[in-house]
């Protein structure tokens, strides 16, 4: 149809190859052979870095220790709300029989708590926790002011329920001599959220910055004087109040409590012998039938004792050879009875 007939020639489109599409293109026309290449190489990778993962996770030397039972009688005593301020201390010795080389790290590790709750994983502030306004409580709930109406720093139902065990691990020599092993709480958070994500406001003197606040109920102290011995590890930069602050995805998890300074008689980690954990009991756990365990892990590059990745990349590798054999099975059936028809 000629253009002059189609209308004002202010509207016809640019004769050029991009507006009229006649660009150049290509179609990617893959063989069975280049199909099941790609398939078989894609399988063999993933079963070797799985194989890789699943080598280096076994490397890691570990031992889990649960005192739910052990310290019953503490469990016992906080299972009543009265006896909050009432310290109760249980201590439970252990044989490591194998040197732990390198850095060492604890951990605490809670069975059937749910962090992953919408409601529960929502409740906090954040224009709080960044500083900028204390006294914001509004997606905080039953845990953003106390019943005469003061707000509450930090709020919410997460910050509320915040692990408060403190654990100290000790090196028997024998009987009578006990060394306590140096552990830093300093260094165990996110660079991004212990100087981004959290921060206190801006006061030298931190009991007059969050004046006019209260404590979470179930905190025995104010959250500026979360660490007596480090004065800069106070507020809301601080870093087991941070760990916990990040929520877990699953019922069962553990979280970081402490990693170990190499000094003296740990210089290459933690020597085979006699230990023993001494355990403020704390944290209510039993109420809700669950379980409280205090970890001592090492770490490879690929992490700690989780196999999670390395079978998930072994088992994507197997499926993906098994599929690759089964299209090639198929392929080799039908190619003796594949017709060619001439091109048009």
């Amino acid at each position: 149809m000629d253009r002059t007939s189609q209308g004002c020639p202010s509207r016809w489109r640019d004769n050029t190859a991009l507006k009229q599409q006649h660009l150049p293109a290509h179609r990617l026309q893959l063989s069975a052979t280049k199909v099941l290449s790609g398939f078989f190489v894609t399988g063999t990778f993933c079963l070797g870095v799985g194989i890789i993962l699943i080598l280096s996770a076994k490397s890691t030397k570990e031992i889990e220790i649960n005192y739910t039972n052990i310290c019953a009688n503490c469990a016992e005593l906080r299972e009543n709300t009265i006896n909050f301020d009432k310290e109760c201390t249980c201590s439970i010795p252990f044989y490591l029989p194998e040197t732990m080389q390198g850095n060492v790290y604890m951990y605490y590790k809670l069975h059937s708590f749910y962090q992953n709750l919408y409601r529960y994983s929502l409740s906090r502030s954040n224009s709080q926790l960044m500083g900028q306004d204390i006294m914001d409580v509004g997606n905080c709930d039953l845990f953003g002011k106390t019943p005469n109406g003061t707000p509450i720093c930090p709020c919410g139902a997460i910050a509320n329920s915040m692990f408060n065990d403190t654990i100290i691990l000790s090196y028997n020599l024998n009987s009578s001599i006990h060394i306590k092993v140096p552990m830093l709480s300093s260094g165990i958070t996110w660079w991004t959220d212990k100087f981004i994500k959290y921060q206190n406001p801006n006061s030298n003197h931190l009991p007059s910055a969050f004046a006019g606040t209260a404590k979470p109920p179930f905190w025995p102290r104010a959250v500026y004087e979360l660490d007596e011995e480090d004065v800069e590890n106070n507020g809301l930069v601080n870093d087991d109040f941070i760990v916990w602050m990040r929520t877990a995805a699953f019922p069962t998890f553990k979280k970081l409590y402490r990693r170990l300074r190499r000094i003296q008689y740990f210089t290459e980690g933690l020597p085979a012998g006699n230990y023993s954990f001494n355990i403020t009991y704390n944290f209510p756990v039993t109420r809700y039938h669950g379980e409280k365990s205090v970890v001592l892990s090492t770490l490879t590059w690929s992490g700690g004792r989780s196999l999670f990745l390395g079978l998930a990349y072994t088992v994507t590798g197997t499926v993906t050879w098994l599929a690759s054999f089964v299209m090639m099975a198929i392929y080799l059936a039908r190619k003796e009875r594949m017709t060619v028809f001439p091109q048009q």
